[in-house]
């Protein structure tokens, strides 16, 4: 059964738990994905500028027929676009082909210089370094002035929320201290695993009002999750495949999950909510003792402080 629990945003909405991620979905494969999930009974969608599938993932939204109010929606400012989100914005729904997403997130508490001269087919182009690095935007710019941009956004109707991805606790900390801040992030979306259970950001992100958000619940593409001999047993023990266990183990925790797949079946059993017990849940739980830490996603964002 598709798990169709619903969590609540601190603007009083309500934001499906399961949601299909997209990120490294190529166009036709993000196509092909969002339908899949949506007849398979998933109503909240992920995406980002950056990840360049938008038009697939709003043609697919469009394809399903299932009207716009049932479904939640989320796409994400790219760093090159962090001095003029209104643009960033009307740039991804005219991607989608939507009037509006549910939810709008910050990407990265880090703007990017662009490309100069990049047009608006291609906006999306950063400057780089001459030994391939990113060309960061921080000499007069931070997080915090384009979040007090952001705010402008739900006034205009076209995003229901706005929120921020891969923020810290210390990020989160300077946000809400600013005194530009006037609305409190709705979500931090950050990878989430057995591996990286972030629990104390999951529990400041609550005692604020934030939603936590997991993306990348399985690990990485070549997580080594996938051949933990503990995740096989229980697996085995229940029928099911590793990544059920991984995605049960989220939704058992108790904020969004978004696992990403491409495969039609997969798709579908990653939504299943599994009937298993509290003792294989804290077995799960314990991975990180034995195995030790470990973060998948790390993007090179020098001189920055990220993840502190």
């Amino acid at each position: 059964m598709i798990n169709k629990t619903t969590l609540k945003l601190n603007t009083g909405a309500e934001i499906p738990q399961l949601g299909l991620g997209t990120w490294q979905s190529s166009t036709s494969q993000a196509y092909d994905a969002v339908l899949a999930a949506l007849k398979a009974g998933y109503r909240h969608i992920d995406t980002a500028a950056i990840y360049k599938n938008e038009v697939e993932v709003g043609r697919a939204i469009r394809d399903s027929g299932i009207p716009r109010e049932e479904l939640f929606i989320t796409t994400k400012l790219f760093g090159v676009q962090y001095r003029e989100p209104d643009v960033g914005l009307a740039d991804s729904l005219e991607r989608l082909g939507l009037d509006y997403v549910d939810l709008y997130l910050m990407h990265w508490p880090v703007p990017l210089k662009p490309k100069p001269g990049s047009t608006k087919m291609d906006r999306l182009q950063v400057l780089f370094n001459d030994d391939g690095t990113r060309q960061l935007d921080i000499d007069d710019w931070d997080f915090i002035k384009t979040y007090a941009l952001m705010q402008d956004l739900v006034k205009s109707g076209k995003t229901k929320a706005i929120g921020v991805s891969n923020f810290s606790i210390n990020n989160l900390k300077q946000l809400l201290d600013a005194e530009t801040t006037t609305i409190t992030p709705a979500a931090n979306q950050c990878e989430c695993h057995p591996l990286l259970p972030q629990t104390e950001l999951i529990e400041f992100c609550k005692s604020k009002g934030i939603l936590f958000e997991a993306y990348s619940p399985l690990g990485s593409t070549d997580s080594p999750l996938f051949t933990n001999t503990t995740l096989k047993s229980i697996a085995d023990k229940y029928g099911v495949s590793i990544p059920q266990i991984l995605i049960n183990w989220a939704f058992k925790r108790g904020y969004v999950v978004l696992p990403k797949s491409t495969n039609p079946d997969r798709i579908v059993k990653n939504g299943e909510v599994l009937d298993w017990s509290d003792e294989d849940f804290n077995k799960v739980t314990d991975l990180v003792k034995v195995e030790g830490e470990q973060r998948m996603i790390k993007p090179n964002w020098e001189p920055f402080p990220i993840f502190e």
